[in-house]
C-alpha cells in the first residue's frame, strides 16, 4: 500500500474496538499499526459473550446510531458464520426495558415471548450472537490483509507513541494512560460448560437483581452473569461460578449437569459516557479517543469505527 508519512496511525488497544477502529482505517487507505498490551486472544473482548443489542449507554442517541451501524455490519457477516464468528440466533430478553422498543423497526420478528418460552415479561428477538474467539481472529486477519501491522507491547504515555495520529482504544487502560479515572471496572464472571443440546439464548434478571443468562456457541454453553462495579478482580470466585450454574439451571433444568470447561472472568471498561472526540497532544499531534463502552463494545463495535475514522480524518 502506497501512503505518505502522515498517513500513519497507531491504534493503542487490540481488543474489539481497537481492532475494528484499525479495519476500517486501514481499509480506508491509511497505514495501520495497532500496538496491544495484550495478544488479540487475551484482551477482555476474548471473554465476551457476546451478544447484540443495543444496551442503553450514553450518550444515548449517538449509541444507538452507533449499534444500528453494528446491527448492519453483524448481519452481512452471518452470510459466513464459520469464518466471522457471527450468527443470527434467536431467543428471549427477559424483562426488556420499555425504551429498547425504538428497536422494533429495525428487528421485524421482534415479538412478546410465549408463556412457554418464559415465565416472565420477555422480548423474544433473532439477533447476532458473536463467538469472541472466531471473531478477534477475523477482525485481525481482516486488518492484516489490508495492510495492517500488530505490535504487542505496552504504552506508558502518548508522548512514545510515534506517530501523527494516535487512536486511543485502551478500555480499562484509559483509566491510567489518559489518565481517566472516571473509567471504572464492572466486572463479569462467565462459566463455560458442554452444551445439553441448548439452540437458544436467553438473558434474566430476577426480582433481586441478579442476572442469570446463557449463549449457545459452537461446542459449548456460555452461563452468566455477575457485574460488580469498581471490582479488580480477574480470578475466577468458585462461589460465584456455583450461584451463576444455579441460577441458569433454574431456567434450564438440563444445565444442571453440564460439565464444566472453563471459567472466565472480564472488566468491563464503564464510563458515565463514551469518550468519542478529537484532542491535539501537547506537540500538535492528533489523538482521537475510542474508550469507555462497557459491556456494549461488540454492540456499538463498528459503529464507533466509523465515527472515530471520520474524526481522523477531520
Amino acid at each position: 500500500m502506497d501512503s505518505e508519512p502522515d498517513d500513519e496511525v497507531i491504534v493503542v488497544g487490540g481488543g474489539v474496538i481497537g481492532l475494528t477502529t484499525a479495519v476500517v482505517l486501514a481499509e480506508r487507505g491509511r497505514r495501520v499499526r495497532v500496538w496491544t498490551r495484550d495478544p488479540v486472544e487475551r484482551t477482555t473482548s476474548a471473554v465476551a459473550g457476546a451478544l447484540w443489542w443495543p444496551y442503553r449507554i450514553e450518550p444515548v442517541a449517538l449509541a444507538r446510531r452507533w449499534a444500528l451501524r453494528s446491527l448492519d455490519v453483524y448481519e452481512e457477516l452471518a452470510a459466513r458464520p464459520g469464518a466471522t464468528g457471527v450468527r443470527m440466533v434467536e431467543g428471549v430478553l427477559g424483562e426488556a426495558d420499555p425504551d429498547d422498543a425504538w428497536v422494533a423497526d429495525r428487528l421485524p420478528g421482534l415479538r412478546p415471548a410465549t408463556d412457554r418460552e418464559y415465565r416472565g415479561t420477555g422480548l423474544w428477538a433473532r439477533l447476532p450472537l458473536i463467538d469472541m474467539a472466531v471473531h478477534l481472529r477475523w477482525l485481525r486477519a481482516r486488518f492484516l490483509d489490508a495492510g495492517g501491522a500488530i505490535e504487542v507491547r505496552t504504552v506508558s504515555g502518548f508522548a512514545e507513541v510515534e506517530a501523527p495520529v494516535v487512536v486511543n482504544c485502551t478500555g480499562m487502560g484509559a483509566r491510567e494512560l489518559v489518565p481517566d479515572t472516571s473509567v471504572r471496572p464492572v466486572r463479569g464472571q462467565l462459566v463455560v460448560v458442554e452444551n445439553p443440546g441448548i439452540r437458544t439464548w436467553l438473558v434474566s434478571t430476577d426480582a433481586a437483581g441478579a442476572m442469570a443468562y446463557f449463549f449457545p456457541q459452537p461446542g459449548r454453553l456460555l452461563l452468566g452473569g455477575t457485574a460488580d462495579e469498581d471490582d479488580f478482580s480477574t480470578e475466577p470466585d468458585p462461589a460465584v461460578a456455583a450461584a451463576i450454574v444455579r441460577r441458569c439451571a433454574a431456567l434450564r433444568p438440563e444445565i444442571a449437569g453440564a460439565r464444566v470447561l472453563d471459567h472466565r472472568v472480564g472488566l468491563r471498561p464503564t464510563r458515565n459516557a463514551v469518550r468519542l472526540e478529537r484532542e491535539l497532544l501537547p506537540d500538535g499531534r492528533l489523538l482521537v479517543h475510542n474508550y469507555g463502552h462497557g459491556g456494549a463494545g461488540v454492540t456499538v463495535s463498528w459503529g464507533c469505527a466509523s465515527e472515530a475514522a471520520r474524526l481522523v480524518a477531520g
